[in-house]
C-alpha cells in the first residue's frame, strides 16, 4: 500500500512540474569567443508561451554586451547603396557585396559596450530542451577611443582615437546601425532554476573615425566602419 501510494503521488509530482508555466522569465549571462576577439553579455528575458501545449515562445528582455579584441578589421558599414547590390529591405541581407567601395581600418584595442532591448524566440522540444534565437533591436553604445589605421586603395592613413558608434537600431542588413547582438542557442535544464545554452553569435561592432574619412567614388564621405563577428560560446540561466 505505502509503494503504490509513493507511486502515485511521484507520478502526480512529475505531471505537474512537466506542464510549461504560461510565462519564461529569466536571467543570463553569456561568454563568447572567436578570432582574437570575445565578447560577454547579460541578459534580461520575459517570453510568453503561447499554443495549446505552450511549447512556443516570445518576449522581449533587455541585454548588455560588451566586446573587446586586437587589430580588428573594421570594413565600410554605409551607406547601403554603396556596399550592397541590392538595396531592397530584408531583401538586402541575401545581396552581393560591393567589395570595391570598401574600405578598411584596423582598430588597435576594440572595447564596445552595447545596451539594448531585445526580441526572444523560442521552441521547447520538451520540459529539459529548448532552442531559439533572440537579436537587438534598439539601443546605445560607448566604450575604449583607440588608435586605428584606414587603409583605402593601398594608402594607409592612421586615426588617433576612433570611438564606438553611440547609437544601435535593427533596420536589416547594411541598413543597420551601431552595435547589435544575435544568438541562435540550444538550451538545456538543469533544475527548476537554473540552465545552460550553448550559443552560436553573429554580432556587428562599429566604430567612427573622427579625424579622417573614406571618400567613396561617387564623392560621400564616411566615418562609419563595421565588423561582423560569428562566434561560438555559453551561457548560465537561472529561472526567476
Amino acid at each position: 500500500m505505502n509503494i503504490v501510494l509513493f507511486v502515485s503521488l511521484t507520478s502526480s509530482g512529475l505531471t505537474q512540474t512537466s506542464k510549461l508555466a504560461r510565462v519564461n522569465e529569466f536571467v543570463d549571462a553569456a561568454g563568447t569567443i572567436g578570432s582574437s576577439r570575445g565578447s560577454a553579455a547579460v541578459s534580461y528575458v520575459y517570453n510568453w508561451r503561447a499554443g495549446q501545449k505552450r511549447k512556443w515562445e516570445i518576449g522581449i528582455g533587455g541585454r548588455i554586451t560588451s566586446s573587446l579584441g586586437t587589430k580588428q578589421e573594421y570594413t565600410t558599414a554605409a551607406p547601403a547603396r554603396l556596399t550592397r547590390t541590392n538595396t531592397i529591405p530584408f531583401i538586402i541581407v541575401f545581396a552581393g557585396q560591393k567589395y570595391e567601395n570598401w574600405d578598411t581600418l584596423t582598430v588597435q584595442r576594440p572595447l564596445v559596450n552595447s545596451l539594448n532591448l531585445t526580441a526572444n524566440f523560442g521552441y521547447n522540444f520538451n520540459t529539459r530542451w529548448s532552442g531559439g534565437f533572440n537579436i537587438d533591436l534598439i539601443g546605445f553604445s560607448f566604450g575604449r577611443k583607440t588608435a586605428a589605421i584606414l587603409t583605402s586603395n593601398g594608402i594607409t592613413r592612421t586615426e588617433a582615437a576612433a570611438k564606438p558608434a553611440g547609437f544601435n537600431v535593427l533596420l536589416t542588413g547594411d541598413f543597420d546601425y551601431g552595435s547589435l547582438n544575435s544568438e541562435f542557442f540550444l538550451k538545456y535544464k538543469l533544475n527548476s532554476r537554473w540552465s545552460l545554452r550553448g550559443i552560436y553569435q553573429f554580432l556587428f561592432t562599429e566604430y567612427k573615425t573622427t579625424s579622417i574619412k573614406q571618400t567613396a567614388p561617387d564623392g560621400t564621405e564616411i566615418d562609419r566602419f563595421r565588423s561582423k563577428q560569428n562566434n561560438l560560446g555559453a551561457s548560465i540561466s537561472y529561472q526567476l
